[in-house]
């Protein structure tokens, strides 16, 4: 078995470990993506008689052959084969001889890799819009429960305004089903087929792109064979992006639960089994998960800017510096998902306070609302600001239940309309559905079985 590029000579082993990386390693999650590009390049050669039917089968039984090797953790890439295409070529080539020899014809290895990132960032995109909506319901679910429960509002993280656990946590919800749309909406750029473009410039042989897009289950072909190759690697930050704005907002939600479950605040408290312990002081519970989200949120930030820093400066055209854009990609894209999972339990167990939130209620947190009700009085606004703001010691108590209740105009504490953003969800998600059971049937109907392209 070979390198793809191989001709008379060896590689130095130092400029092999240099160039190969880690892509032997990385390219696990990819091979199932590979397998379906694979085979819709080689139904296409069939149809315009490069391959047999007899050579199609073959390479349809090897394909399956090495995705069953993969499920069982039995499918080998080496260092030496550079990366999982190669691996899997040269697995063909013992599985199915000749046939496996001509599969690469009108292919390049960066058209294999655009094609298989592209597919299965294409379903992991849509697992992470799954994965975003489960924690919007369970914040909506908080939301509902606690929509009448008083929370102390800040502004420079002093007392301000009366608010409500309803509203704080109803204002993430709705923050991440725009990030949900924007992810929609990036989605259907990325559902374009890439493979065609060979090297960037084509090849002189009549290939079907309309036929490899419709057995992939793609929206429709991407055209212009240079805007492919200049697209990798951009395709992948427009969503990095959008993970670091999802990611953004988790990271500010973990900063307003570890400072609202101090013992000095007390307005929610963490249960035991999502907090870690010290190793010298027995009383610690640490809310070890929610530090580390403001951290891995800086992290899915570095991801993209990685790849941004690496496109920026390059000419048109396919250059090798592309290959660094893999690992980023993968890592946003498994940090974001798993720090998802995490907020979403967070809010399934999280405990609500009452009595301390009703407690953070100081006298001046009123002081706004005095202000308004000497206005309703007929005093103008800027008399009553001077009023209240000279004689904050005539402040009394007021009911914390009854301020909350005040506020009545839509998007306030006493008018949530939580039922319009679960609509709101309910519409992305629904659309989410639909394109994973078309992509789902396409993959299914081309390999003769269902497939995980998400490989964790």
């Amino acid at each position: 078995m070979s390198k793809l590029w191989a001709k008379d000579y060896d590689l130095n082993t130092l400029i092999e470990e240099f160039t190969v990386g880690i892509d032997y390693i990385l390219d696990q999650k990819l091979i199932p993506s590979d397998c379906v590009a694979s085979l819709a390049h080689a139904t296409m050669l069939q149809s315009i008689g490069i391959l047999s039917e007899e050579e199609l089968k073959s390479l349809k039984e090897g394909l399956k052959q090495i995705l069953g090797e993969h499920a069982a953790g039995a499918f080998e890439i080496k260092r030496s084969d550079e990366d999982g295409h190669t691996a899997i070529e040269n697995r063909l080539v013992e599985l199915a001889g000749d046939a496996g020899k001509k599969i690469h014809t009108g292919r390049s290895r960066n058209d294999q890799v655009v094609t298989a990132i592209r597919v299965y960032s294409r379903s992991r995109v849509l697992g992470i819009i799954k994965e975003t909506g489960d924690l919007v319901r369970a914040i909506l679910d908080l939301a509902e429960l606690h929509k009448a429960t008083p929370m102390p509002g800040r502004t420079h993280m002093q007392i301000a305004m009366p608010s409500s656990v309803g509203l704080w946590a109803g204002s993430f919800a709705e923050e991440l089903i725009d990030s949900i749309r924007l992810l929609s909406a990036a989605w259907e750029i990325l559902d374009q087929n890439p493979l065609g473009a060979a090297a960037g410039y084509g090849v002189p042989l009549p290939l079907n792109r309309d036929m490899t897009t419709e057995l992939m289950g793609f929206s429709r072909v991407q055209n212009n064979v240079i805007y492919v190759n200049n697209s990798r690697g951009k395709m992948e930050l427009m969503i990095l992006d959008i993970l670091d704005q999802i990611t953004l907002t988790l990271s500010k939600i973990a900063q307003d639960l570890i400072l609202f479950s101090l013992p000095e605040f007390g307005y929610f408290s963490l249960p035991a089994q999502l907090c870690t312990g010290s190793s010298i002081m027995p009383q610690k519970k640490n809310p070890d998960g929610l530090e580390l989200m403001r951290a891995k949120a800086g992290t899915v930030s570095a991801c993209g800017t990685q790849i941004r820093n690496i496109l920026r400066s390059l000419p048109s055209g396919y250059n090798r510096d592309f290959q660094e854009t893999k690992e980023p990609f993968l890592k946003g894209c498994d940090i974001t998902s798993i720090s998802l999972k995490m907020m979403t339990l967070t809010f399934r167990e999280l405990k609500v306070n009452i009595e301390g939130l009703k407690a953070g209620f100081s006298k001046d947190i009123y002081a706004t609302d005095a202000a308004l009700d000497l206005v309703a009085s007929g005093m103008s606004f800027r008399d009553a600001y001077k009023e209240v703001g000279l004689h904050l010691d005539k402040l009394g108590d007021q009911d914390p239940d009854e301020s909350i209740r005040s506020r009545t105009y839509r998007g306030t504490s006493g008018n949530l309309c939580l039922d319009e953003a679960l609509s709101r969800l309910k519409s992305l998600m629904d659309i989410a559905s639909d394109r994973e059971s078309k992509i789902d049937a396409s993959l299914e109907s081309l390999m003769g079985q269902k497939l995980n392209l998400l490989v964790k």
